[in-house]
């Protein structure tokens, strides 16, 4: 570490850790403190090229020995620095002010609030005038909060959002403290400050990007704010960058956070507003803004939704889009390299864009901004829950696991309406002609049931297109099927919860699954369980579903179905009566069977082609193996072929109790008799007992409290096996041939089963 002298030392940049965000702190080292004289909760002078204060804190382990300072995105804004650059730090001699005057940060935003209440949430925080600090909570369940700084951080939550505020002036001037004497007044709206500072997005409210951060900050960032690195290797910077991933993963949010931390000007161009009606006009609209771009440089132009002014040229219906995409290209080429122009572009449909677009000199890089896994997402969470005063039951890790396939969007609707939920729970016991009192503002909670009710109201976004449940069947529903259960616990549920596991040992998790068995036992019962048991999302589809008559229709959709299990996986696909949708080939025609042949093959492909399926489980069923096409029944597809037979006596009794669980039975019943009288029952079949028994007991009288043995005799006699032991021998001999013989043999395989057809 340089050291300077008394005045202050030279430390770098770096991110804050996500729990130290808007808190107004700064995380330095032990040495840099003892260098500049300052003990833990003091407050720092930050020297960028503006001057602003946090407050000091030790630092975290790993950090202990770096020359480094930990600043937030407002923070940094504040200062006008950005991660990586040295800048100088000082003991800062702040007294504690008389006066604050706080307005909102933004324009179109209007506040009416109580200073008693800002006075609370900002209380001990260093604050100078010009500054955008915000009203995130502090007081978070497992948060961490050093015990030495608990005496002037027992803040309350202004609201049940994050809401950022521009400190207009302070009185004395200078860098002052917030005290227990300290009047606050908040103006009701936004006031142009003395000096530009951008603070409305930065890189603290962007989560669950992984990666692509870092790439956008390279590729964009770099050049921008130090173009002479460029200069000094002689190559030309980059000029574009497209940013693609499904809706709601933070496209546009990440393109306003680079704008700002570059201290870029930013020029946003929504599609549509671009086209005009008269000829000439769209492309001159272009013209202007990349010349504006470049007078005001450095500058970033921002392009969403690029697939609806940039099409594929030969796909484009009117004569307008192909001139606007020609226009594009002429102006993406004509980009001097030293002009300091960066064009950003976000679309969720890649393909659709015009081929010449996406080059190298045009843009040059393509960054996926995929679905978040389950550390994004409770990045993302503890973004949205920043301003929440959270009861101490909310647990963010346990909603970041459940929480697959939700994208940024999908979280901060959740966080939304959990807020609201709360706002609910309040509303009966106030009169909102008098106004909301302070100490019920005080003492809102948004709590784990909060949030447990917003799950039920929102799903995710990329899945609304498809049939989307949560299953609510679990393994206690289910009965007589033991064997079976054991195998698709161990081949789904163990690679979904623990894919670490089989990483480390280096097994491929099964792709598929094929339930086979009598009518009746149970296969669409125990897919739902094991959905519901691995956390995994549930999508359940029919032939009916898929199957098209227009060409090329029904291999889109299965495309489709797959490529939307991917981007939110962990997922079940569920293919009930699987051997309709995929029938063995070669049986010729012109109609349907040249459908279905056409929709195995798209299928075999995406179970097993060149993109790998990642935490993507299909499961079928049926009653007719014999049916499906036998490139599916081999290793890599479906790799465990599950048979579920019909259930013995222990079985049968097991879902006797299962399904007579709620139902009032007389003393006389005798369920283990029942079960031992039902030879060659599936569970279909027990559950139409017990449906019938009840129907019997009603029948006799409406009033009925209890289901006696009488009734279940009638049931008995009226009800009937749907499986003979004929059938059974023969699923058991279909299920050893299947085992046994390989693929080409599997055509050969017979089945007495309906001989008819």
């Amino acid at each position: 570490m340089s050291e300077a002298d008394s005045k202050g030392t030279q430390v770098q940049v770096a991110n804050a850790r996500p729990e130290d965000v808007g808190k107004g702190v700064a995380r330095v080292s032990r040495k840099v403190m003892q260098t500049l004289g300052v003990q833990q909760g003091d407050a720092l002078e930050i020297i960028g090229q503006r001057h602003t204060a946090a407050l000091a804190l030790p630092p975290s382990p790993e950090d202990e020995d770096l020359e480094i300072i930990r600043l937030d995105g407002l923070q940094r804004a504040n200062a006008g620095v950005t991660a990586g650059e040295r800048i100088e730090i000082r003991q800062a001699g702040a007294r504690t002010a008389t006066r604050v005057t706080l307005a909102p940060a933004q324009k179109n935003l209007r506040l009416s609030g109580s200073g008693e209440a800002l006075r609370r949430t900002f209380m001990g925080r260093a604050l100078m005038a010009g500054d955008v600090v915000s009203t995130s909570v502090y007081q978070r369940p497992g948060g961490g909060r050093e015990e030495p700084l608990r005496g002037f951080m027992q803040q309350q939550a202004y609201a049940l959002q994050e809401i950022r505020l521009l400190v207009v002036g302070t009185t004395p001037k200078g860098i002052v403290r917030v005290g227990p004497e300290t009047e606050v007044e908040l103006l009701p709206e936004y006031v142009e400050p003395k000096e530009t500072r951008r603070a409305d997005v930065t890189y603290d409210d962007i989560g669950g990007m992984g990666d692509a951060v870092d790439q956008v900050r390279e590729m964009v960032e770099l050049p921008l704010r130090h173009p002479e690195l460029f200069q000094r290797l002689g190559i030309d910077p980059p000029k574009g960058v497209i940013l693609h991933g499904p809706p709601g993963t933070g496209k546009t949010l990440l393109a306003k956070a680079v704008a700002n931390e570059s201290e870029a000007s930013f020029f946003s161009i929504a599609g549509p507003e671009i086209m005009g009606s008269h000829y000439g006009e769209s492309e001159q609209r272009l013209r202007d803004i990349f010349q504006e771009a470049g007078k005001r440089a450095p500058s970033i132009i921002f392009i969403d939704e690029i697939d609806s002014i940039a099409p594929k040229r030969e796909d484009a219906r009117g004569e307008v889009e192909r001139r606007v995409v020609a226009q594009l290209l002429t102006l993406l080429d004509g980009l001097e390299p030293r002009q300091n122009v960066v064009v950003i572009a976000a679309t969720n449909r890649v393909d659709a864009l015009d081929e010449a677009l996406r080059r190298p000199g045009r843009f040059d890089r393509e960054i996926i901004i995929g679905v978040p896994d389950q550390d994004g997402r409770r990045q993302v969470l503890a973004i949205h829950t920043r301003g929440m005063p959270l009861a101490d039951d909310v647990d963010l890790d346990a909603l970041a696991r459940t929480t697959y396939g939700f994208v940024g969007a999908d979280l901060s609707a959740l966080a939304r309406e959990a807020a609201m939920d709360s706002v609910r729970r309040v509303l009966p016991k106030v009169n909102l002609r008098e106004g909301i009192p302070a100490e019920v503002l005080d003492a809102m909670q948004v709590c784990r049931g909060d949030f447990e009710n917003a799950l039920k109201r929102i799903q995710p976004s990329a899945l609304r297109e498809i049939m989307i449940q949560v299953p609510n069947v679990t393994w206690e529903d289910i009965g007589g099927v033991q064997s079976a259960r054991e195998q698709l616990r161990e081949g789904i549920e163990l690679p979904l919860k623990h894919p670490e596991a089989f990483r480390r040992l280096g097994i491929r998790p099964a792709k598929g699954f094929l339930l086979f068995g009598p009518p009746g036992t149970g296969k669409t019962l125990m897919a739902k369980a094991v959905a519901r048991e691995a956390n995994a999302n549930f999508i359940a589809t029919k032939s009916s579903d898929l199957l098209s008559k227009w060409y090329g229709e029904s291999e889109q959709q299965v495309s489709r179905l797959f490529a939307r299990a991917r981007q939110v996986a962990p997922t079940v696909i569920f293919i009930d009566e699987i051997d309709s949708l995929v029938p063995a080939r070669g049986g010729g025609g012109l109609g349907e069977p040249a459908v279905t042949e056409r929709v195995v093959n798209t299928i075999l492909a995406e179970m097993d082609g060149l993109e790998e399926l990642q935490s993507v489980v299909v499961i079928g069923a049926t009653n007719r193996p014999n049916l499906l096409d036998p490139a599916l029944l081999r290793p890599g597809r479906f790799d465990e072929l599950v048979y579920v037979p019909v259930p013995d006596e222990a079985g049968r009794l097991n879902i006797l109790r299962i399904q007579t669980k709620g139902m009032p039975l007389a003393e006389d019943v005798k369920l283990e008799e029942i079960a031992r009288r039902t030879e060659g029952h599936t569970g279909a079949d027990l559950g139409d007992i017990v449906r019938r028994a009840g129907l019997m007991a009603l029948r006799q009288n409406l009033e009925t409290q209890v289901i006696g043995q009488a009734e279940f005799e009638k049931a008995l006699a009226e009800g009937r096996a749907s499986v003979t032991p004929e059938m059974e021998r023969e699923y058991e001999e279909l299920r050893n041939k299947l085992k046994q013989q390989g693929p080409t043999e599997r055509r050969r395989i017979g089945f007495a089963l309906g001989s008819s057809e």
